[in-house]
């Protein structure tokens, strides 16, 4: 399936304006409770997202500038965590408008850029389509934490299959990750769709297999659930090692949550 990154910025636009509406009218009190990230609140969570749709616009302006901010990042001088924190001190209502100013910026920025364009990114250069995939998981995995906190409902909808994908995609990763030699077999994986339709990655004929629902599996890779308390089922040792280590993000491995069950 051919997708265009207008169609990719378009659906992270919807995802955005369902956080957006989620968080708009909370109150001081709200926006300072913690969620299940540990140390971080509501605030912290909009400020991540803030902070990363400006990077992902440095990147695609300034590669110097954003091969600057790396080093920083690299270093220590700047982490994820202070970042957030020095967001997330801004009053509500300046956060909430920068970061909405800076989504605007990336999607108009990344339209602007030829699909083939490479930009640097944390881990791997990435492309306009595969920045855009990215930010939609960042919202939905952030604006699923966001939800728990609020105790609302975070409705599926078939945006997951962006989020789906790049877990997919980011199998090899996920293995090197964690000091593992990515498997040389394809796997097939097959999920349900909120719709109840079926999703599809690799040949049907691979003998390693992940089947279960595409929620599950975007709950999972990006570490909002523990293995155990997904529908999720592997078929052969390296699908089986890969659910206990999916992520759908660069970097280290996060800590991921605890069973629930």
């Amino acid at each position: 399936m051919v997708v265009a990154v207008a169609d990719v910025l378009s659906d992270l636009a919807d995802e955005s304006a369902w956080l957006d509406g989620t968080v708009r009218d909370l109150d001081d009190e709200a926006w300072n409770r913690q969620t299940p990230a540990p140390g971080w609140t509501i605030a912290h969570q909009i400020a991540h997202l803030a902070w990363t749709d400006d990077q992902a616009r440095c990147s695609a302006t300034d590669p110097e500038e954003f091969a600057v901010r790396l080093n920083e990042l690299l270093t220590g001088e700047v982490t994820i965590d202070s970042a957030a924190a020095e967001g997330a001190a801004d009053p509500p209502e300046i956060l909430l408008q920068r970061w909405r100013d800076g989504r605007e910026q990336l999607a108009a920025t990344l339209l602007a850029l030829p699909p083939k364009s490479r930009l640097p990114w944390f881990g791997t250069e990435m492309n306009p389509l595969s920045t855009a995939t990215g930010r939609i998981m960042e919202t939905w995995a952030h604006g699923q934490d966001i939800a728990e906190t609020l105790g609302v409902p975070h409705p599926p909808t078939n945006r997951l299959r962006h989020v789906a994908h790049i877990a997919v995609r980011a199998r090899d990763q996920a293995f090197v990750a964690h000091g593992l030699t990515p498997p040389s077999d394809p796997f097939f994986v097959q999920v349900t769709a909120p719709d109840e339709t079926i999703w599809t990655w690799g040949p049907d004929d691979a003998k390693q297999r992940v089947t279960g629902t595409a929620l599950d599996l975007c709950l999972l890779a990006t570490q909002r659930r523990h293995r155990l308390d997904t529908d999720l089922v592997a078929a052969g040792p390296d699908a089986d090692r890969w659910l206990d280590i999916a992520q759908a993000f660069a970097g280290p491995p996060g800590a991921g949550r605890e069973p629930q069950g």
